[in-house]
């Protein structure tokens, strides 16, 4: 499941748990949305060094080029 719909469901949970008065249901949305959170963080470190790994691997092979006579 995708970290913005776990985000979603968990304020949904939250609302839902505030509406009705329901601590536990209001704590598990909480929890969901924290949880989507950390999910999305994680997500987006992996892309940027994804992308710097391939940024370096790319100037080291045009450094070598350069080097080779």
């Amino acid at each position: 499941m995708g970290t913005t719909a776990t985000k979603i469901k968990g304020k949904l949970k939250e609302i839902e748990g505030r509406v009705t008065g329901d601590k536990l249901r209001r704590l598990e949305g909480t929890v969901q949305k924290t949880v989507g959170k950390v999910g999305s963080a994680i997500k987006a470190n992996v892309r940027k060094a994804k992308l710097h790994a391939a940024k370096t691997k790319t100037g080291r092979k045009a450094a070598a080029a350069k080097a080779m006579p």
